[in-house]
């Protein structure tokens, strides 16, 4: 499995993505830039399948609430707030979801002693899946409005078929997204831009990577224009 990155966006990151794919025979590709897949539009496939992706929301029936707060203390993401019952003031209590900030993990559900929460779904966007010539793409849209795209990450590479060569395109930057989208690759290749922009970013995805473990190497995208920060670091890194 081989990832493409970048630490910015715009370097062209998507271009070495595709036609490293077309150069590899039988390929799939998995474009996991969900918030802008580009992929397709350069490779134009016929579309084969397309499915919606949901993740796990905790629903609480706030009658057997106990408002113990355990499902407050366990959630790592404050998703859980719960207020205590003061009936001297007149307030019943409450436990208030934050959906935005909810990972999914059912966690919640698991520790609540009253089993006043279950398990219900959101839908947080779709994955297409498609065929150019002999490269297989899948790509994920996220939904409008949602701010985590991990999750959808995650259902883009569970599609990933070992008996082929993998190209994973990732998207741009050094967060989450992107760990989600390289962690488990054999290589890794970073794209950059001879630019003062361009070598910052780079030294902040070589830094991802050497945490990581996953050998790497750059790409120098536009090579001749800019200045000579990028070439001067990677022979010095080299």
């Amino acid at each position: 499995m081989i990832s493409v990155a970048s630490g910015k966006g715009g370097t062209g990151k998507t271009t070495v993505a595709v036609n490293l794919a077309l150069s590899i025979e039988d390929a799939q590709l998995l474009d996991c830039d969900v918030e802008e897949p580009d992929a397709h539009i350069f490779l134009k496939p016929d579309i084969k399948e397309i499915k919606s992706v949901s993740s796990m929301i905790p629903l609480i029936e706030k009658g057997r609430c106990s408002f113990c707060r355990k499902c407050a203390e366990f959630c790592a993401y404050n998703a859980l707030f719960v207020i205590g019952p003061h009936p001297e003031k007149g307030l019943k209590g409450d436990t208030i979801l934050f959906p935005n900030l909810c990972h999914g993990c059912g966690g919640c559900v698991l520790v609540c002693p009253e089993g006043a929460i279950r398990e219900g779904e959101k839908e947080i966007g779709r994955i297409i899946k498609g065929r150019c010539g002999e490269i297989d793409l899948v790509y994920g849209e996220l939904a409008i409005g949602e701010p985590m795209p991990s999750l959808l990450i995650k259902a883009v590479k569970r599609e990933l078929n070992g008996d082929k060569t993998v190209i994973i395109d990732a998207p741009p930057g050094v967060s989450c997204p992107v760990i989600h989208s390289v962690y488990g690759s054999n290589y890794c290749i970073l794209v950059t831009e001879p630019t003062p922009f361009g070598l910052y970013d780079l030294k902040l995805a070589v830094g991802v990577m050497r945490e990581l473990g996953i050998p790497f190497g750059v790409v120098v995208n536009r090579s001749g224009m800019g200045d000579r920060g990028v070439y001067d670091y990677c022979k010095d890194e080299g």
